[in-house]
């Protein structure tokens, strides 16, 4: 793929992977939160719940440690697209996982891998090694 930011993206099955393992890990704060799996299935609110845990989960973890529990679990990072190793900003990180709570932004992406989403924060997915390559603590698999 062409690359347009000085980032090499991570695959999309990898990506998918840290998703599910998000969604899986945000699914259980709410059945814990609601009191048990009985009151989780019978509250209609429960995956507007999930989404909300999620969403802040998610932007907390990449604003904090460069990626959210599902990234940081199957060794990806978000990082800047400029190449900056420093985290994406707080606000950045919110507005990043509210647009992938939004669905479409992440199937709208470039030739580089970056979707929407990516584009407005001014980040990209890559992976653990990529990451300590921006850090200067490693160099990046070919």
């Amino acid at each position: 793929p062409e690359r347009l930011s000085p980032v090499e993206t991570a695959s999309w099955p990898r990506r998918i992977l840290a998703l599910a393992v998000d969604w899986f890990v945000s699914t259980l704060v709410v059945i814990f939160l609601v009191g048990g799996p009985d009151n989780w299935a019978g509250d209609q609110q429960a995956s507007f719940y999930v989404l909300g845990v999620f969403v802040l989960e998610s932007a907390f973890f990449t604003a904090v440690s460069g990626g959210s529990f599902g990234q940081l679990a199957t060794r990806l990072r978000v990082v800047r697209a400029d190449g900056d190793p420093r985290p994406v900003a707080p606000h950045l990180a919110l507005a990043r996982q509210l647009l992938i709570a939004l669905v479409i932004p992440p199937l709208i992406y470039r030739p580089d891998g970056r979707g929407l989403h990516d584009l407005a924060a001014g980040s990209a997915v890559g992976t653990l090694q990529t990451y300590r390559s921006l850090a200067g603590r490693g160099s990046v698999e070919s």
